[in-house]
């Protein structure tokens, strides 16, 4: 894990070129006790060790199916499901695949068994906690995650900076070409990354843009953070039937979802597991706030 400092950061952003309606601002001063946080996602091999140590079934292996991106899914399998529309209304990228979860993360005929370094996905809200609940730690606050993910910077667009690509060099797994139809790979992953690809931030955080969505502990609101405490806050008190995610994804491009900037935000209900979708853990640590 890597230790982030306590004290104060400006969270959110002033830039209306992204998604106001998910509240993305104000700017707003944020305080936050030190803790310590994963330097990646929690990998395939991690949760296989979780799974054999406690028995745990995910969500998606309860209900039999999770959610798949349309190239990742073998081209047989591709056909049949078009054929009995398994898609999703207005995401025709998305297919529901039966036998999807965590061990087959691209349908029943796939495994994990020499992709251990992969985050691991088709993971629920309540997956991730129960994890966290394994290893004694818990799943961060947004504001402990985007205080982490900016890595001391302050107001940067994105983990390293605010350009893109500095210098033509790829700095995230997202999406290269028209999506969701031709992804050229120019950073060198159609799917998921290991967890140690590209250079981490400053505090030594790897993949906190692209790659896979991760969880948040907070409720979902779009305007609770313009009221509520700033003194490490937690999201809304009560439910609001969907909880926070943070960091976009493979699937992210300029032209549909550019969420891999650090203030961005977006959302799904608790039960909720996709092939883009995983999480890391936090710790608190015995120290007071700077």
């Amino acid at each position: 894990m890597a230790r982030i400092p306590g004290g104060s950061f400006l969270m959110g952003t002033a830039d209306l070129s992204g998604f106001p309606d998910d509240g993305e601002g104000p700017v707003r001063e944020v305080r936050l006790n030190t803790f310590l946080m994963d330097r990646h996602a929690v990998t395939n091999a991690r949760f296989r060790d979780f799974v054999r140590d406690t028995h745990y079934r995910t969500e998606a292996e309860m209900f039999g199916w999770s959610y798949v991106f349309r190239l990742l899914v073998p081209p047989y399998l591709r056909r049949e499901l078009q054929g009995r529309g398994e898609t999703v209304l207005g995401l025709e990228w998305w297919y529901r695949v039966h036998g999807a979860n965590w061990r087959h993360p691209y349908g029943p005929q796939s495994n994990i068994r020499n992709s251990p370094d992969l985050p691991v996905v088709h993971i629920s809200h309540r997956d991730a906690r129960a994890y966290c609940d394994w290893t004694g730690a818990r799943l961060p606050t947004e504001a402990e995650w985007e205080c982490a993910a900016r890595g001391g910077l302050v107001q940067k667009t994105y983990a390293w900076g605010d350009e893109l690509t500095p210098g033509g060099r790829h700095c995230c797994n997202i999406w290269q070409g028209t999506f969701p139809d031709i992804n050229t790979a120019e950073d060198g992953y159609v799917g998921p990354a290991p967890v140690f690809t590209f250079e981490p931030n400053g505090y030594g955080l790897y993949n906190m843009a692209g790659n896979v969505w991760e969880w948040c502990h907070d409720w979902w609101s779009a305007t609770h953070h313009q009221t509520g405490p700033r003194d490490n806050p937690t999201g809304p008190a009560e439910s609001t039937g969907r909880r926070v995610m943070k960091g976009g994804s493979y699937l992210c491009h300029h032209s549909y979802c550019n969420r891999y900037r650090v203030a961005a935000r977006t959302s799904n209900t608790p039960d909720s597991s996709t092939g883009n979708l995983g999480f890391r853990c936090v710790r608190d640590v015995a120290e007071d706030v700077a």
